[in-house]
């Protein structure tokens, strides 16, 4: 079989190539034994890519994998063999796909595959980051201080994430009555008025027409609007998932308030990602690659990977995310002081708190703000509405007094 490998060496060099093996374990344990880190390793284009649409299905419960590498790493601590950890440990799992995983992982390491060879043959199904951490740990020979920190990092990232999707349920709540509400105007309301109307011998007000028309036009084709809706909707996760990623995350940064937000926030999680594994032992740039491909914005991303080739060819880190303005001036200045101090790894944990709570602050402020202009856009919209409705009311009591 031919795999399409891109491979770390211990100077921080970074080589791509394609190489033939029996099987994905056997290459990464000659990888191993030849102490090159393996950043990315995936069948070369042919028959194994028609599995590729269908491999997202398989879904590992967070939760679950987090408490998982948590107990591995409290056995292992305590002096358990990894083999036998892993036995324990794959009987206590209730998810089929992850106790399918740990059986396939537990059976290879018995063998005497690495662990890390052992979950790469399910690299669809865990980050990056964790594949690294266990090589590092492996390395170093301290496998479960390097699964508790990998748990940590989790659990931060975690929390981040829950708290923000926490504050914006409210407001998305109000979006969806204001739309509900609106709705019902439209499609039960206003058809009614519109019956009754039909009785005048007069023309109605603009507003009115208006509405009784945009009503009449989606009603009547109500099963026509369903399906341009599911197309737009379709076509546009399509691109969202095959498109130029890269410029739409762009955009994003770009807006005037959420980008900000969504900046810090990248910024954050590569930061936590670099400090993880800079404290498991990966070279900084081989930490860098890795990072790339954990970092969800592709834009900030393919800069990184710009920046990764600066580093490699001698520049230092920090001037080099100052060259491709990757991140903020004040993170550009911790980093530079974590790496005049030799304290990088500790500057960017502490970079990523700051910004977590700086994100935090800055959500709750935009919800504060948020929340009454939504009661008052969507209190509003219903009085035009109504008040267009009953324009022709008035005005016939007006001619009736």
């Amino acid at each position: 079989m031919e795999f399409r490998c891109r491979l770390g060496t211990p100077g921080g060099e970074v080589l791509e190539g394609i190489y033939v093996a029996e099987d994905e374990a056997r290459l990464r344990r000659e990888f191993d034994e030849k102490g090159l880190l393996v950043l990315s390793l995936r069948p070369k284009a042919g028959l194994q890519g028609l599995s590729l649409p269908f491999s997202g299905r398989r879904r590992i419960p967070r939760q679950e994998f987090l408490m998982f590498n948590q107990e591995l790493a409290t056995l292992l601590k305590a002096g358990m063999p990894l083999v036998q950890s892993l036995d324990i440990l794959r009987q206590r799992v209730a998810t089929p796909t992850f106790k399918g995983v740990l059986d396939g992982v537990y059976d290879k390491v018995r063998a005497g595959s690495a662990l890390s060879d052992a979950f790469a043959v399910h690299a669809d199904l865990f980050p990056p980051v964790y594949a690294a951490s266990l090589t590092a740990g492996e390395r170093s020979g301290s496998l479960d201080g390097v699964l508790r920190r990998y748990v940590s990092y989790e659990k931060i990232s975690g929390a981040v994430r829950r708290r923000t999707i926490s504050a914006l349920i409210y407001p998305a709540i109000l979006v969806t009555l204001m739309l509900g509400l609106i709705g019902i105007i439209v499609f039960r309301v206003v058809p009614a008025f519109s019956d009754f109307y039909a009785t005048f011998d007069r023309e109605l007000p603009l507003a009115t027409r208006v509405i009784v028309g945009v009503s009449s036009v989606l009603a009547g084709n109500l099963l026509l609007v369903l399906l341009v809706t599911g197309a737009v909707v379709a076509t546009g996760v399509t691109w969202f998932k095959r498109g130029d990623r890269r410029r739409l995350d762009r955009w994003l940064l770009s807006l005037p308030v959420v980008g900000h937000t969504l900046h810090k926030f990248t910024t954050a999680q590569l930061a936590r990602t670099l400090s993880t594994l800079l404290g498991g032992g990966i070279p900084l740039v081989s930490a860098i690659d890795i990072g790339v491909q954990a970092t969800a914005n592709r834009h900030v991303a393919a800069e990184m990977d710009a920046v990764g080739r600066r580093v490699r060819e001698g520049e230092s880190f920090a001037g080099a995310l100052r060259a491709r303005e990757v991140f903020p001036d004040v993170a550009i200045k911790m980093v530079e002081v974590g790496e005049s101090t030799g304290a990088l790894q500790e500057m960017l944990s502490s970079l990523a708190d700051f910004y977590d709570e700086e994100i935090e602050t800055e959500v709750a402020r935009f919800i504060t703000l948020i929340e009454p202009v939504l009661l008052v856009i969507m209190g509003v919209v219903i009085a035009l509405v109504v008040v267009a409705l009953y324009l022709p009311l008035f005005e016939l009591s007006a001619v009736v007094g």
